[in-house]
């Protein structure tokens, strides 16, 4: 049975590991395999400590998905748009899905749909009357998951940096926008 919940301060090692998985397995033909290797769950954790994320006052919410009882096996962070991807210039009038991701071996089960379907419940809450999604362009798998649930590109587009070693310019990958309608 899945169980959709808030994140709570103790969540964060199992959120990093959900999104590291969620990387490694999602990203591998999309992203540099050094990048991919190199990702490191205990960093990631500290990280959502630093942000706050459980803070109940802090601007994004993060739901869990839960399999079994306790096991994190997915989740997803929404709250409002953020204006050029920056956490400090936020856009009230629209709501945005900042971060999705499941377990690879629930891939396919509903707990994505689940995530999704929670995540617009919550961004509805708030008033937003449309919501965002960042989606890697040769994420198809995810692409065709967000065409599946009402959003669509809306024609915006940015590239994601993604640094390497050994002082190499990073790698570009591009991003695609999806928007779509929340409520009825």
């Amino acid at each position: 049975m899945l169980t959709i919940r808030p994140e709570e301060p103790d969540d964060a090692e199992a959120i990093a590991q959900v999104h590291v998985h969620g990387w490694q397995a999602g990203y591998a033909a999309i992203m540099p395999e050094e990048v991919l290797g190199r990702l490191n769950v205990s960093a990631w954790a500290q990280r959502r400590r630093d942000l706050g994320t459980a803070d109940p006052e802090h601007p994004f919410t993060t739901l869990l998905a839960e399999a079994g009882g306790s096991k994190v096996v997915g989740f997803a962070s929404f709250g409002p748009y953020r204006v050029d991807q920056d956490r400090a210039n936020l856009d009230p009038t629209h709501g945005e899905l900042l971060a999705l991701y499941v377990e690879p071996g629930h891939w396919g089960d509903g707990t994505a749909t689940a995530l999704l379907a929670a995540a617009r419940e919550g961004l509805a809450a708030r008033g937003f009357p449309t919501y965002r999604a960042w989606v890697l362009a040769e994420n198809e798998r995810a692409r065709r998951f967000y065409a599946r649930a009402g959003l669509s590109p809306d024609g915006e587009w940015t590239t994601y940096p993604v640094p390497l070693s050994g002082g190499r310019p990073p790698v570009r990958l591009v991003e695609l926008r999806y928007a779509g309608p929340l409520g009825g």
